[in-house]
């Protein structure tokens, strides 16, 4: 099943928000330091509400801990950038694959979007607005994942 990486993460609502995402999929979520929180931090505390105890979390403290790590695991690095060329739409996700979403102010930095195999981005309408909030993008790639991968109740 696709996986949810957070690179940088800075704001703990957030990634509370994403942990009960991936608690009530039973996604594995990683979290890619340095974080800009305490793990114990009680505004993520809130956002996951009491679905932390379902949270499969892995805690790298580094960009090169976590590439290690999925060099012993595999699959595709998919990052979520505004600056994406290709719609999450168009992408035929695999099993394996690693749903990459970066800072809430900077995004992926380009180191990590040039080690991706695919940018892809989340179309918006609206050319004023920079970007959908980090828990809603990540819920979007997820689930369409999911769905394309059968996960979905009819």
């Amino acid at each position: 099943m696709p996986q949810i990486v957070l690179v940088n993460p800075q704001i703990p609502p957030n990634t509370g928000n994403i942990a009960r995402t991936c608690a009530a999929t039973g996604t594995e979520l990683h979290l890619v330091g340095p974080l800009g929180f305490e793990i114990s931090d009680r505004y993520l505390k809130r956002a996951g509400l009491d679905y932390w105890e379902h949270v499969n979390l892995r805690v790298h403290d580094t960009l090169e801990d976590f590439r290690i790590y999925h060099q012993q695991r595999h699959g595709r690095w998919l990052g979520f950038s505004t600056s994406g060329l290709c719609s999450y739409t168009k992408v035929q996700f695999k099993e394996d694959d690693w749903l990459l979403l970066g800072c809430e102010t900077t995004g992926l930095s380009p180191e990590v979007l040039a080690a991706c195999d695919l940018v892809v981005r989340i179309p918006m309408s609206q050319t004023g607005v920079r970007s959908l909030n980090l828990s809603v993008s990540a819920a979007i790639g997820l689930f369409e994942a999911r769905r394309q991968l059968g996960y979905l109740e009819d």
